[in-house]
């Protein structure tokens, strides 16, 4: 057997092995959480024994007792390390081979960007081999209700149409020429919220948002979310000039990013 493929058929540390399978349990009962007793009875050990492993899992906040009902659920330790290992800090490099493979598959730009506040922000990008004539950066930020990007994860995070007004405000303050002092006027800011709801809409019913010269003229994009439990963290977008973005290319272009990143993405992560 080879220790570098192979698993061994019985955990090499017996209590590192039941403090696990003492989390994934109480990662099972959620928020309803489990009493000693009925861990024990599930996981086949004795109360003693799990009794202990509980004690090493509390002692460093992997699992809480409720003092109420006595019932152990996960503790902050535990449903924080996702959260961690999925940072904003750590997913450019662990999706940086999706988006390569990605722009390598369509010949176009890539970005990957995140929600921060009412804007995305660009974490990475890949450019294609073709000369392109798309300016970004890394580290750039665009209003979210007026990028692909930022529609798929708004699509994807429980947003509704009253949460639209914050968005479409920081929108408008932040258009040349204009200041917080000057605000639109009702109908324009009511048919901005409007546009904005049927585009987050249509990504949400179809898995993926589109937009077409509205962040930056000549220039369209198609973007994915990428989701953690069904809640979006961050989204995958394809740019290109607005010319090559036909109805059929950017069908086509979906198509080719559920082919391409799925088997790429880190654990956790999946396309709606």
């Amino acid at each position: 057997m080879s220790p570098m493929t192979d698993s061994p058929t019985a955990s090499p540390v017996e209590s590192v092995d039941r403090a696990l399978l003492v989390l994934q349990a109480l990662a099972r009962a959620g928020g309803r959480g489990l009493t000693l007793a009925d861990l024990a009875a599930s996981l086949g050990l004795h109360k003693t024994t799990v009794h202990r492993a509980l004690q090493a899992l509390r002692f460093r906040g992997f699992a809480v007792q409720d003092a109420a009902t006595g019932h152990y659920v996960l503790g902050p330790s535990a449903t924080l390390l996702a959260d961690d290992f999925l940072s904003d800090e750590n997913l450019p490099l662990m999706l940086n081979p999706a988006l390569v493979a990605l722009s390598g598959a369509v010949d176009e730009l890539v970005h990957l960007g995140v929600l921060s506040g009412s804007h995305v922000v660009y974490l990475d990008k890949v450019e294609p081999e073709r000369p392109v004539r798309v300016w970004s950066a890394v580290g750039r930020r665009s209003p979210a209700v007026r990028t692909a990007l930022g529609r798929a994860l708004l699509a994807y995070r429980g947003t509704d149409r009253s949460a639209l007004v914050g968005y479409v405000r920081a929108d408008d303050d932040a258009a040349p020429g204009r200041g917080p002092g000057a605000a639109p006027t009702a109908a324009a800011e009511a048919q901005a919220v409007e546009t904005a709801w049927e585009a987050i809409e249509a990504a949400r019913a179809r898995g993926y948002a589109t937009e077409r010269e509205e962040n930056e003229p000549g220039i369209s994009c198609v973007a994915v979310p990428l989701l953690r439990s069904g809640s979006a963290i961050a989204a995958v977008s394809i740019t290109a000039p607005a010319e090559r973005m036909t109805t059929e290319r950017i069908t086509r272009l979906h198509t080719r990013m559920r082919e391409v990143l799925p088997a790429l993405l880190p654990a956790g992560l999946t396309l709606p």
